[in-house]
């Protein structure tokens, strides 16, 4: 089992999204992926769309202001 960090500070919806999910794409099932993320849409959609996809949401933590980490294992 592995661990990557993907920060999408920087990016938009549906850019957030789409980068989650590629990097996704290259893990193996029961890995962990940390997505860091602004609040609002992203925090709210990325979160929501990987559950749809068949991974699980492990937590999220508050980093900064508003910033947080989503941590997902690959379903």
């Amino acid at each position: 089992m592995k661990t990557v960090r993907l920060d999408i500070t920087k990016d938009h919806c549906p850019m957030t999204f789409v980068k989650t999910k590629l990097e996704l794409e290259k893990l193996q099932k029961g890995d962990i992926l940390e997505v860091i993320l602004k609040e609002g849409e992203p925090l709210e959609n990325v979160p929501k769309t990987v559950t749809e996809q068949g991974n699980k949401v492990i937590d999220i933590k508050k980093i900064q202001d508003d910033i947080h980490m989503v941590i997902i294992e690959k379903g």
